[in-house]
């Protein structure tokens, strides 16, 4: 973890073995896809799962998230970038927002 705030970790491999639905399952993988300093939007995540109109059950599966660096799920927010929903709260989600567009400037994607 200190490497990733330090900015020399944009990513994870860790052995670990997530225990959720099938759904669950699903939504935190799509996380794994939204790359270090991008942001998509919940209605991106579920479309992305093919589940388009799943928008409220990705937030819900996204706050069941039981590994919230490593599986980004503050990389994903409402609708034109407002932030929503963090376990750890939306001050730490914005922290983490920000401390990726640091160390990657310019690379911050909405989508």
């Amino acid at each position: 973890m200190e490497e990733y705030f330090q900015g020399k970790r944009t990513g994870f491999n860790l052995p670990y073995q997530l225990k959720g639905t099938f759904f669950q399952k699903q939504a935190w993988e799509t996380l794994l896809k939204i790359g270090y300093g991008e942001i998509w939007s919940y209605a991106k995540q579920a479309s992305s799962m093919g589940r388009p109109k799943a928008v409220r059950a990705v937030g819900q599966a996204n706050g069941r998230n039981p590994l919230t660096i490593v599986i980004p799920c503050h990389r994903v927010t409402g609708k034109n970038g407002s932030l929503t929903g963090y376990g750890s709260g939306l001050d730490r989600k914005q922290q983490l927002l920000d401390l990726e567009e640091k160390f990657n400037p310019g690379q911050r994607r909405w989508s």
